[in-house]
């Protein structure tokens, strides 16, 4: 909290954010100032009356937090954080919206000290802000102790019509609404305005009735230019036994004097005349990007801040005496680290595998990975879409997360609350709950569904990639081997499609070695998500030369003389997932014909496409024709220097897989027969 904001510095407090939007976004000829503008008293509200945070450390693991889920109206942010105290000068105000600057057009985790999550695609800042407050309640029922509590804040979201019209937005709200998170506050910017126009003629929901049938506690009607109305609002919501919806009623661009209330104030600079007619009607008599040294005293929060952490910091070292080795895992957690014995229990799991040598679908490959991985790590917080069963994601280490008539999670035999979540159908919203999560600290995210209904997740997993966050996509029932669901469920461009966006790890596991090996890297690469693409049918297990280059996303899995030829391969034929059989039996119906030809797994092409030069050479020499084998689009393995590629450029059909795979080529022969083709014979 600001402690010198009051009533008779609200105002200015207010102008100042006012004047600093229209000065940044006119000095850059881009951006949106009437938001800022609009807004600026109910940011005085919360930020000047009720948010816990220290601008001296950004990451202090009890703050409150704050998401600008209307992430367009990016100075808002940028104009408190400057205001508050934060690393961010007057000079990064200036440069908002250029090159390099801290300030860009959306706000982005990582760029700039105090932005949470990254904004923009809206409906995503307030579904990232739902996973937010879901890691606040679980990791407060985790560790708080009778006369301890060391996990207690809330999370705050400023939203507008833009992010309630986002069909994401209602999974959002129903899954808060279900999960009774009663430390989570949304402001309402409602000013009835988008880009193109007043929104009545196509926006007639019914936002309070919508929220309270979704379960939310709603505060309607308040005047979100009365900062008192605004802060009474504020205090109601904190007390509420849910989360809460406080719908302000503002004025977009307040101040303008012809362009408040209309869309012109939205998504373009006011304008140099309409700014000094702006300046006249709030008396505001400074130059641009000039603030009176008394709006930096009202919002200044460092003192208050550090106080706050001070606290905070002393009473978690009385906790940390009393619960020592709960302090310790909570510490770890919040800093991503993995516990000290990671390696060994995957390295023991992974002999395991090998000596077992089982032939199971990968799906079922994944969960056995997961029983041993969420008995290890505590912060595993898995989940499915509605499709538990066929995902199989849950173990018996992560019990249904259940929350009691209370609002309490309920706690299992182990004292702590269920870590696998019934998301419902709700692909998008999982995604981007697991986003906020990831977010939040504390928590390594996953959830499944199906592959093909990845383009319902996409952009949040796109979002997760942005912001460099350890979020795990389980997606089960990978390809036409699906069979009879037929084509709107078997997926075709999927797998490449996903290889398409930077930053993303994307396995496609061919057995129980190679399917933890990939569970392994996702959850060691605590700088990017991963996306595990997994078969609905039974695979073989592959015995392996050894299993160090699994991770290194391809390796040699047979060598001609596996199959009896002592000579140099004539081809190589590399191949993914449940394909990697197939390439293995088309290497022994080659070798009947003295044709010799080498088998590369290849379960991570983003994975593979890092490695050292020398390597890829190693494991694609140079000259040796390359035939790929994949059951999806062909366009990516063209970039191997493939000779041929057997994969599906078409939708498939319903029909047993068995059936599928002939009727598509899918088969050892017809993989020979494309080897013979390249090789002339």
């Amino acid at each position: 909290m600001a402690p010198n904001a009051s009533p008779s510095t609200y105002p200015l407090m207010a102008d100042a954010i006012r004047a600093l939007a229209m000065d940044a976004v006119q000095q850059a000829n881009s951006g949106h100032p009437g938001a800022p503008m609009g807004m600026a008293d109910v940011a005085v509200a919360l930020w000047g009356r009720h948010l816990k945070h220290n601008p001296g450390n950004p990451r202090w693991a009890d703050r409150d937090r704050f998401v600008l889920s209307n992430g367009h109206g990016s100075m808002l942010i940028y104009a408190l954080l400057h205001l508050s105290g934060y690393d961010l000068p007057m000079s990064e105000l200036r440069n908002f919206r250029q090159l390099h600057s801290r300030t860009p057009g959306h706000p982005e985790v990582g760029i700039t000290p105090g932005v949470e999550t990254t904004t923009g695609p809206l409906g995503q800042g307030i579904t990232n802000a739902v996973g937010m407050a879901l890691a606040e309640k679980l990791l407060a029922a985790t560790y708080n102790r009778p006369g301890h509590t060391i996990v207690d804040h809330h999370t705050y979201v400023f939203l507008g019509d833009g992010c309630l019209m986002e069909g994401i937005s209602h999974e959002a709200v129903a899954l808060a609404g279900a999960w009774r998170l009663n430390k989570l506050v949304a402001l309402y910017d409602d000013n009835g305005i988008s880009i193109d126009g007043p929104v009545a003629p196509w926006f007639i929901d019914d936002t309070p009735a919508r929220f309270r049938a979704c379960g939310w506690n709603v505060i309607a009607g308040v005047d979100g230019h009365d900062v008192a109305a605004v802060d009474a609002a504020i205090s109601a919501a904190k007390a509420a036994d849910r989360p809460t919806l406080v719908c302000c009623r503002t004025v977009i661009g307040r101040g303008s004097p012809n362009r408040a209330g209309s869309a012109k104030a939205h998504g373009e600079p006011l304008g140099a005349e309409e700014i000094r007619l702006t300046r006249e009607a709030l008396g505001w008599t400074h130059e641009p990007f000039v603030l009176p040294e008394a709006a930096y005293e009202a919002w200044d929060a460092r003192h208050e801040g550090l106080a706050a952490e001070t606290r905070w910091v002393d009473a978690f070292e009385a906790y940390g005496r009393e619960h020592p080795a709960l302090a310790a895992e909570f510490v770890r957690r919040m800093h991503g680290e993995l516990p000290a014995g990671f390696d060994a229990v995957v390295a023991e799991a992974l002999a395991a595998a090998e000596a077992r040598a089982e032939t199971v679908a990968s799906r079922k490959a994944s969960q056995l990975a997961l029983e041993v991985l969420t008995r290890a790590l505590p912060e595993l917080l898995g989940g499915s879409a509605d499709l538990t069963g066929s995902n199989l994601t849950q173990t018996a280490s992560t019990p249904p997360l259940r929350i009691a008539a209370d609002g309490a999670p309920v706690l299992g035999d182990d004292g702590r609350p269920g870590r696998h979540v019934n998301y419902g159908v709700r692909e998008f919203g999982m995604a981007a709950v697991m986003n906020g999560v990831a977010l939040h600290g504390g928590f390594i995210p996953y959830g499944g569904t199906f592959l093909t209904f990845s383009d319902y997740s996409r952009n949040a997993i796109r979002m997760a990639a942005l912001m460099q966050q350890r979020v795990v996509h389980v997606f089960t029932h990978d390809s036409i081997g699906l069979g009879e669901d037929g084509p709107t469920h078997q997926s075709v461009e999927h797998a490449a499609s996903l290889r398409l966006i930077p930053g993303l790890d994307v396995w496609r596991p061919a057995d129980t070695a190679e399917t933890l090996v990939a569970w392994a890297e996702a959850l060691r690469r605590a700088d990017r998500p991963s996306a595990l693409l997994l078969s609905r049918q039974n695979l073989a297990y592959a015995p392996k030369p050894g299993l160090g280059d699994i991770a290194k996303g391809a390796y040699v899995l047979a060598e001609p003389a596996e199959v009896g030829l002592r000579r140099k391969a004539q081809a190589v034929i590399v191949a993914t997932g449940s394909e990697v059989g197939l390439a293995l039996h088309a290497q022994q119906l080659l070798a009947q014909q003295r044709i010799a030809v080498r088998v590369v797994s290849m379960p991570s092409t983003t994975v593979f496409d890092r490695q050292p030069i020398a390597y890829k050479q190693a494991v694609l020499p140079a000259g040796v024709p390359r035939i790929a084998v994949e059951m999806g689009a062909t366009d990516g393995w063209w970039k191997y220097g493939c000779a041929a590629v057997v994969g599906l450029d078409r939708y498939g059909e319903s029909a047993p897989a068995g059936v599928l795979f002939k009727h598509f080529g899918f088969t050892a022969e017809n993989v020979a027969a494309t080897v013979r083709q390249v090789l002339g014979k």
